[in-house]
């Protein structure tokens, strides 16, 4: 089978010119780093409102869902924001062993990411991929210009996979979009309801197919760097994140 023939087209909802269109939407939005305890904060409440509307978390009074691998040196926290509002949001740890070895996936899958870590491999473990409701409905694309931060974090950092720890209901679209390939079916997941199971893909192998197939992919070394470098002050956020205190109230909490 050609590898044409291995990938979904982009949405159908957004027609001929829908990679077009998903270059217009990508150039509309505003992709930043959650620096701040003011972005960190909105950005957990999206993920609340998310997991709580899909059943995968049960309500808290905080209305914020969080974990302790979102104050971690090697994790990034995104929002995306079209016209001043958070539309989606997604976590990135960055992991070897000569880096920080630690990651929410190594957790639920050591028998299958230990071994990749020992070999030297750059993994990228990518968690929290959510969505606003509401703009969601209205671009459809939102998916695809989120993944697009995940493409900028391999060529950044040189990852060998990048990983997709997600629900089996939601393979499907990783498989037929990016060919990720399932290397371990669903397991108990830590604070989720439902098991969740893991995905990758290696990504110096298909990243020439994804830019031809998703030429909005691509980016220049000047973004990647405003992205993904961190000056000191940025990097004392995560030492100092109001959060830490709850999270193992929290912990508790989910997993009762």
């Amino acid at each position: 089978m050609s590898s044409e023939a291995r990938f979904s087209p982009v949405p159908e909802a957004y027609g001929v010119n829908s990679t077009s269109r998903l270059a217009g939407l990508v150039a509309k939005i505003d992709y930043r780093r959650a620096d701040t305890r003011e972005e960190r904060e909105a950005i957990f409440r999206l993920r609340y409102e998310a997991y709580l509307r899909d059943g995968g978390i049960g309500p808290n009074p905080e209305k914020l869902f969080f974990d302790s691998y979102d104050d971690t040196v090697n994790a990034y926290i995104f929002g995306l924001y079209l016209d001043g509002q958070l539309a989606t949001s997604i976590r990135l740890h960055v992991a070897s062993k000569d880096r920080v070895p630690d990651f929410p996936s190594l957790k639920v899958f050591p028998d299958y990411l230990q071994p990749e870590l020992d070999a030297g491999k750059v993994l990228l473990d990518t968690t929290r991929f959510v969505a606003d409701e509401r703009l969601s409905r209205r671009y459809r694309g939102l998916p695809y210009a989120t993944v697009r931060l995940c493409v900028l974090a391999a060529e950044h950092f040189g990852a060998d996979h990048v990983l997709a720890a997600v629900r089996a209901d939601h393979q499907a679209w990783y498989q037929r979009s990016f060919d990720h390939q399932v290397v371990c079916e669903p397991r108990p997941y830590p604070h989720l309801a439902r098991p969740i199971g893991l995905l990758t893909v290696d990504f110096p192998t298909i990243k020439s197919e994804w830019y031809r197939r998703y030429p909005f992919f691509h980016s220049t070394a000047l973004e990647r760097r405003r992205l993904f470098e961190r000056s000191p002050a940025q990097k004392a956020v995560q030492s100092q994140t109001p959060y830490k205190s709850s999270v193992k109230r929290q912990a508790s909490r989910l997993a009762g």
